[in-house]
């Protein structure tokens, strides 16, 4: 059981709001004072760009920027530091991922992806099918929201990519990656894994090189981190095929009028002036999570979410529909209001400081496929409380009251 009240304590936005009831870490987290210290203190004492400044204050941020890489490589167990690459979201690590694989595809392959993913990782691949004349293929779900059991199926020998969740930011689903991977490569021992890991990292622990994917991507945001850093993870052997993603400062060795000469992997694909205080803030979330334990938070938010979904069944009944498993996996709890929107029903939420998210959260297939227009979306943290809960509870009766 985690100490909340102490780890209260240590997000300053609870002394500004201390009625605040924040369910919507899966959109983004909440940020702890060793996070914004950190940002103060790249600003405050040592504001300098990193590589080439020969000074003290340039050294200083080239190596706190640098030592950032080292953690992320340890957080997810990679092989080498060569092999992360920060960029500004996950959004634009998948992207930068499809930039350099795409010359790998010819009429006819196939790319496969499921209809769980965020749109950043279903859009980018469409388009490539779309552009190249792939054939894009998508595993579905079964009517508890689990992906289907024969999805490798779907998988063939002209398969060239598996692109997949590790974690349904709707359904809250854990997805069976290390042998979804297995079984991939059982098929076609050529596939490209890539894993969406953006709501895996914050809350559980993520190993690579165990889970045998190709390629990982993540966001600063959602683990306590600023916004503004994403990480993308490539095999090396992989990752030195890729051409450039963007060309500018940084990314060069040599430059003349006849030719470029790039720079060396990671650098290469690290064009321009970063957002170098939140890289080396993500060095301070990291070690946040590591101090209080991943499987500590993981157990915690799969037990605040479960009373969260026994809670609206027994006092809702079928007014309200969850989406997904009875049995939760992760910290997410999605549902739709009977006769009511999901826009209104977070808007009411609001006058009792009750922070949710709305919509079809960047799931638009997924929803289609549910028969669902927008669903509420209550998601559970490392600071949140079973007292948050029944707030919750209390304010959604309130809300159907109105409505009556």
């Amino acid at each position: 059981m985690l100490d909340t009240n102490k780890i209260k304590k240590d997000f300053p936005i609870f002394n500004k709001q201390p009625d605040l009831v924040y369910l919507d870490s899966t959109a983004t987290s909440l940020k702890p004072q060793s996070v914004i210290s950190k940002l103060d203190e790249y600003y405050s004492d040592y504001s300098a760009n990193i590589f080439r400044g020969v000074y003290d204050m340039s050294e200083k941020a080239t190596a706190e920027y640098e030592e950032t890489r080292t953690v992320v490589k340890n957080f997810i167990n990679a092989p080498l530091t060569e092999e992360i690459i920060f960029t500004r979201n996950a959004t634009e690590s998948i992207n930068l991922f499809v930039s350099g694989i795409k010359d790998i595809f010819k009429k006819g392959d196939e790319i496969v992806t499921t209809i769980t993913e965020h749109h950043s990782n279903f859009v980018p691949w469409q388009q490539l099918a779309k552009n190249i004349q792939c054939s894009f293929k998508i595993i579905s779900i079964n009517e508890e929201g689990i992906l289907e059991p024969q999805l490798t199926y779907e998988i063939t020998k002209k398969t060239k990519i598996l692109a997949l969740t590790y974690v349904s930011n709707v359904l809250g689903t854990v997805n069976p990656i290390k042998t979804i991977i297995k079984e991939a490569k059982n098929i076609n021992p050529h596939i490209i894994v890539l894993v969406d890991g953006a709501q895996a990292v914050p809350h559980l622990k993520v190993d690579v090189t165990d889970l045998g994917c190709d390629a990982f991507v993540f966001s600063s945001h959602k683990m306590l981190g600023p916004t503004g850093v994403g990480v993308l993870w490539v095999k090396k052997e992989l990752l030195e095929t890729f051409p450039p993603y963007q060309f500018g400062g940084d990314m060069i060795r040599s430059v003349a009028i006849e030719e470029t000469q790039f720079a060396d992997l990671p650098h290469r694909f690290e064009a321009g002036t970063p957002h170098i205080a939140g890289v080396i803030a993500l060095k301070e979330a990291s070690h946040y999570l590591q101090g209080i334990g991943l499987d500590a938070i993981h157990s915690y938010e799969v037990e605040l979410a479960q009373i969260c979904y026994d809670r609206l069944t027994e006092e809702f009944g079928t007014k309200i529909k969850i989406i997904g498993p009875q049995k939760r996996e992760s910290g997410i709890v999605a549902f739709a209001v009977t006769g009511l929107h999901a826009h209104d029903v977070a808007q009411l939420l609001n006058e009792d400081h009750i922070a949710v998210r709305a919509g079809h959260h960047c799931a638009m297939p997924l929803h289609t496929k549910l028969g669902i227009e927008a669903s509420v979306r209550a998601s559970f943290y490392l600071y949140n409380t079973k007292e948050d809960v029944e707030k919750l509870i209390a304010s959604l009766h309130k809300a159907l009251h109105l409505f009556k």
